[in-house]
């Protein structure tokens, strides 16, 4: 039977082709369906009331306009009624649909997905846990749930919500953390060697001390971690026995022990008596302490910021006559203009930017006069094209500078100047020199061949005494790990027979990741990519005992403080609301943050390590 065309099926087929090209983006048709009347007329029929309105009508289109007034404006009577019983608008124009009541206003583009909120079911619990995150992470103060501009901005966003008290967002917070720390818990009885702790003390502006113990250890996938455990409130901070009470109470929440390897802590705050306590704590349950000499007394970033320090006080007047100088140009729009003029007729090449340091940070003091002194040429001149310029610094001041640059010179200022620094050092070199030493043992790079090298810089004729040390010293801490037994018992494909076998290859088989043509007088070329934890995970079963070691030593803190804070000058404060808070919320706040923040980082993997396998 053959088709018959009609002016029907003309206006059907013209009208499927209409509804195929005009798609329907209008939020308003979660509101309406469309319904053929009859031939020629389309109506939109409303979900809630049923009430029908013009659409399509022969070859005029009706649009949308009086469609979004009719849900947006509360002609609805249905939908007014469930916005009055529920106090919740189903259909929110600016928030939404991007258009008002007014039908001149556009509608901004609705995008394919966009969750609509109406249909996303309110949970509680859930908002109270966001808002303990959210306080955790931001370091909001717990009394914001009862500041009225924040109570009104979640009233705005969400009516149904029930905004909690202090005290249920306090416990909210806590629970968090008990959360977190189960799962860290969990970390720590599963990793396969010990734990490193860095004590580091805060105060407050009420004289209480607040000891913070880290933890520094590897996992079983060869992974270093830096984790916050505990926050110690001790009354008296000075007292000889602060860091062994909080180093018990951390050992002791944590079931480490008899897992404990090494404690770092800042000289500033610990005396003799203090280190004695430590020990005395520590060595009973863990014989790998050995002997005290890897209880590090000095944090590397303390020494160097105390160096540092001392360096810019002997050199005052010189740093303050700079710094004003620096000030005046960066103050002023204007003298900056005339300092990049004349630093341009000078033709004066250097490309550093001045900028006013921070005196927290003493490497911006650093920073700020190694700019300064590459621009002095301009500022001894700026007094001549700037009159109001008045703070030149005289000639001597720019010596002085340079001259600290050489440390050996024979200046008498200088002379003066290093060697209170360089005896400083020296003790701490002294007591940390033998751990620094085994942990170079352990890079498969350099082994013995390193510390042989530098020390023969450092101590000259005495150099085959302190390589001995070491030497002896590593040994022996291979003894101790070949009479322990592994904390977990994990048996490896194979192992080599004779485990002093595999520790005398190791130490004395030339290794072939940096050949000895790249020993030079400077020392060793480095590869920036090498990742030693990989190598060692590579070749843990090659060496079993070895890779224990190194799983310990390579985890060994020589700072107690985090990246932020290298560079300090000044103590670490709690504020006096933090203080006023229960030890107990202080601690749960900060660790929390350390944990969500840490367990939230991912280790950047878009260039590969160079690891080689050992065969």
């Amino acid at each position: 039977m053959e088709d018959t065309f009609t002016p029907n099926n003309e206006q059907a087929n013209s009208e499927i082709q209409l509804n195929k090209r005009r798609r329907k983006k209008s939020i308003v048709w979660e509101h309406f369906t469309v319904e053929t009347v009859s031939a020629g007329c389309t109506r939109a029929c409303c979900k809630q009331c049923k009430k029908s309105f013009a659409y399509i009508t022969g070859s005029k289109l009706a649009g949308t306009s009086h469609l979004k007034r009719h849900i947006a404006l509360g002609i609805c009577p249905v939908s007014r009624r469930n916005q009055e019983k529920n106090q919740l608008t189903p259909y929110t124009p600016a928030s939404q649909a991007g258009f008002t009541g007014n039908s001149t206003d556009a509608p901004k583009r609705r995008y394919r997905g966009t969750p609509v909120s109406a249909n996303i079911p309110f949970d509680q619990d859930r908002c109270n846990q966001e808002i303990a995150k959210m306080i955790i992470m931001h370091e909001y103060p717990l009394h914001i749930v009862e500041h009225s501009g924040f109570i009104n901005f979640v009233h705005t966003l969400q009516p149904q919500f029930n905004m909690v008290s202090f005290n249920s967002i306090q416990g909210d917070c806590v629970a968090l953390f008990l959360r977190e720390k189960q799962n860290l818990s969990n970390t720590l009885n599963g990793i396969p060697g010990r734990v490193s702790l860095t004590l580091d003390m805060w105060t407050s502006d009420e004289n209480l001390g607040y000891v913070f113990l880290t933890g520094h250890f590897i996992d079983g996938e060869w992974k270093l971690h830096r984790q916050i455990l505990n926050v110690v409130m001790v009354p008296s901070p000075e007292s000889d026995d602060a860091f062994a009470q909080a180093v018990v109470a951390c050992l002791a929440d944590w079931s480490l022990e008899s897992r404990l390897f090494t404690i770092t802590l800042d000289q500033s705050f610990s005396s003799e008596t203090m280190m004695g306590n430590l020990r005395g704590v520590v060595s009973v349950k863990n014989p790998l302490i050995f002997n005290g000499q890897l209880l590090i007394r000095n944090c590397f970033a303390r020494v160097l910021s105390s160096l540092a320090q001392d360096a810019l006080g002997a050199m005052t007047d010189t740093v303050k006559k700079i710094r004003e100088s620096v000030k005046y140009v960066k103050t002023s729009d204007a003298h900056e203009e005339k300092f990049l003029e004349l630093k341009h007729q000078l033709q004066v090449p250097s490309v550093k930017t001045l900028f006013i340091n921070d005196y927290t940070k003493w490497n911006s003091t650093y920073h700020m006069l190694a700019a300064a002194c590459e621009l002095k040429e301009v500022f001894s001149c700026l007094d001549t094209f700037d009159p109001d310029y008045k703070e030149a610094p005289s000639m001597d001041d720019w010596k002085q500078l340079e001259l600290t640059e050489a440390a050996k010179s024979d200046d008498p200022f200088i002379s003066n100047l290093t060697k209170p620094l360089q005896d400083k050092f020296d003790r701490y070199w002294k007591d940390t020199s033998l751990v620094l030493a085994i942990a170079v043992v352990m890079d498969p790079r350099f082994k013995m061949k390193l510390v042989e090298f530098s020390f023969s810089k450092i101590y000259g004729a005495e150099a085959e005494m302190w390589i001995k040390i070491v030497d002896e010293g590593i040994r022996e801490l291979f003894v101790d790990y070949v009479t322990q037994p592994p904390l977990l018992s994990i048996q490896p494909a194979y192992v080599e027979e004779g485990t002093e076998v595999i520790s005398q290859t190791y130490m004395e088989e030339g290794t072939e990741v940096i050949p000895k043509t790249e020993m030079t007088d400077g020392g060793p070329l480095l590869s920036d990519n090498f990742d030693v934890l990989a190598w060692w995970k590579l070749n843990k079963l090659k060496y079993p005992t070895l890779s224990r070691m190194a799983s310990d030593i390579l985890s060994i803190p020589i700072t107690t403080v985090g990246p932020d804070n290298v560079f300090d000058t000044v103590g670490r404060k709690i504020d006096s609301y933090r203080s006023s808070l229960r030890p107990v919320t202080l601690e749960a706040l900060i660790c929390a943050k350390d944990w969500l923040q840490n367990g939230a980082t991912e280790p950047d993997m878009s260039v590969p390590p160079i690891v080689k396998m050992e065969f």
